[in-house]
C-alpha cells in the first residue's frame, strides 16, 4: 500500500489508476483530482526551482543566464 501525498488516503499501488513519477519515484493517488493538484503544485515549484510539494522536496537546477 502507498499513501496519497495530497489527501493521505491509503492507495493500493498495484491497482492505482493515477500516478506521477518524479526523480525516479512513483507517487500514487486516490483520484484524478489529487493527482492534478499534486502535478500543478509540482510544476509551479519546478519552475521556481525549489519548494515542498505535499511533503516532497523539489529542487530543480536552473541554467545560469549568460
Amino acid at each position: 500500500m502507498a499513501v496519497d501525498p495530497v489527501c493521505k488516503m491509503e492507495v493500493d499501488d498495484k491497482k492505482a489508476m493515477f500516478t506521477t513519477s518524479y526523480k525516479g519515484r512513483t507517487y500514487y493517488f486516490c483520484s484524478q483530482a489529487c493527482k492534478e493538484r499534486f502535478d500543478t503544485t509540482l510544476a509551479s515549484l519546478k519552475k521556481a526551482g525549489t519548494g515542498i510539494c505535499f511533503g516532497v522536496r523539489v529542487e530543480e537546477s536552473k541554467e545560469m543566464e549568460k
